[in-house]
């Protein structure tokens, strides 16, 4: 059982999780479909949900904004550049028509208000400006994995639309990020971290030196960039209507 309603609270207090994120090929192809659909330049930039492993790179004009106090630490220690925030995506403290571009990736699945959450984008985001959302598509996937992570749903594709056009936006692109291969690895990948007990984050035994040790880790990353290549090409063959995470970008009305 989660000792933290944000799941992922116990996961950034876990040493091996710490050490193997940043690494995860599921990761990897979600930050490059993410940063080919975007020009973040010199622009006013917020990633909100960023955790410990945000999309965008480190930079004077980028706000990282999320609910988790320790991601934020970690992050913050890494790069130091940038704004750290520590807020709730559905009451994000930031003015009206503050940024040109908002990222908010695998975060909405999260929330239990995520329409207000997608509200509170369009209100911080300027006429004209950018909200690029990737998440978790087709109710029908929803399995273990899902709830490991303690992902409240699911989305369709025409329900994301309805959402952001809700709120005053106007979809630009859809696309695939991730294909079938996702679900297919994921769900081992889900017994294999209680295994290595990601559920207890004060624990640090042997299994958690294992995993934040510089041979497993330097495997670890060559696997994952296999496994990345592997993910681009079924994304790249898998039917729109069968994957399993969604990018889209809409513009502001």
């Amino acid at each position: 059982m989660s000792l933290h309603p944000n799941r992922f609270e116990d996961f950034f207090q876990n040493q091996g999780y710490v050490a193997l994120k940043n690494h995860l090929y599921n990761y990897i192809v979600r930050r490059q479909a993410i940063l080919s659909s975007v020009q973040i330049g010199n622009s006013a930039t917020l990633e909100t949900g960023s955790g410990m492993s945000p999309i965008v790179a480190p930079a004077e004009n980028v706000v990282y904004c999320d609910i988790s106090f320790f991601a934020l630490k970690i992050l913050k220690k890494a790069h130091n550049k940038g704004l750290f925030v520590v807020a709730d995506s559905t009451y994000l403290p930031f003015r009206e028509d503050t940024f040109d571009n908002i990222i908010c990736s695998e975060v909405l699945e999260h929330i239990e208000d995520d329409r207000k959450a997608v509200a509170e984008i369009a209100r911080t985001l300027r006429p004209a400006g950018s909200v690029v959302v990737t998440f978790p598509h087709r109710q029908l996937y929803f399995s273990c994995d899902d709830r490991f992570v303690h992902h409240l749903r699911r989305y369709e594709l025409n329900e994301m639309k309805v959402i952001l056009e809700d709120s005053g936006f106007t979809i630009m692109k859809v696309d695939k990020a991730l294909g079938l291969l996702e679900k297919i690895i994921m769900i081992p990948t889900t017994f294999l971290a209680m295994v290595f007990q990601f559920t207890k984050p004060a624990q640090r035994n042997v299994r958690t030196g294992i995993t934040s040790s510089p041979v497993f880790i330097s495997f670890f990353r060559s696997l994952n960039r296999f496994l990345a290549l592997l993910a681009r090409l079924d994304a790249a063959i898998t039917p729109l209507r069968y994957a399993t995470v969604i990018l889209m970008k809409a513009e502001k009305r």
